[in-house]
């Protein structure tokens, strides 16, 4: 063989080289999601409206995400077993709701994200360390009773953090409104309402 063709041959597998090692590289990973629901799985409105999120944002189950769902059936004693489930199929999150679903799956797990949903006071419960900077691994919604909001404490919890209270519902009744619009200046928030609210 002449040099020439050796030269060649070097040059044309060299150029292959990247294809052939992308061809050989495993397919990439589709998203396992935890679902872990204190309610009762034949009427389960959390779980259908966490699955008709990830559709709007399309993700496809079984095409490009993997469901796992456990639910308690009404009986929270059931949540730590279930939470231990989910952290033993490695998933890549934990979606759940109410501070017994957030507090079994606290404890079944450090390190696998928790997005928990319309949680009362995670800062009160121990869930998140602040609102403005949760810190761990567990992120998502809380709500907080405003009634209590002009205590001293949550005074004091909110001096050195910004916080800003977000009306979603437009169609709220003017007494939810003014009761929101209450509970932002009792914690100097910033109260956001959508362009169509206004």
């Amino acid at each position: 063989m002449t040099p020439r063709r050796k030269l060649l041959i070097a040059l044309a597998a060299s150029a292959l080289a990247p294809l052939l090692s992308f061809a050989q590289q495993p397919p990439a990973t589709v998203p396992r999601i935890g679902i872990l629901s204190p309610f009762n799985s034949s009427s389960d409105t959390f779980r259908d409206a966490v699955q008709q999120r990830l559709r709007e944002l399309g993700y496809a189950e079984g095409r490009n995400i993997v469901i796992e769902y456990r639910a308690s059936e009404d009986m929270a004693d059931r949540l730590p077993q279930l939470a231990a489930d989910l952290v033993n199929l490695k998933v890549d999150a934990i979606v759940t709701t109410t501070a017994a679903g957030v507090q079994a799956t606290k404890q079944a797990t450090g390190t696998i994200p928790i997005i928990m949903a319309g949680v009362d006071d995670a800062v009160d419960q121990g869930f998140v360390a602040s609102l403005a900077k949760p810190g761990g691994n567990i992120t998502g919604t809380s709500w907080l009773n405003t009634e209590l909001l002009s205590s001293r404490k949550y005074r004091r919890r909110t001096e050195r953090e910004r916080m800003t209270a977000r009306v979603v519902d437009c169609a709220a009744p003017q007494a939810a409104l003014l009761q929101c619009a209450r509970a932002a200046s009792l914690l100097a928030a910033a109260v956001a309402l959508p362009s169509r609210c206004v």
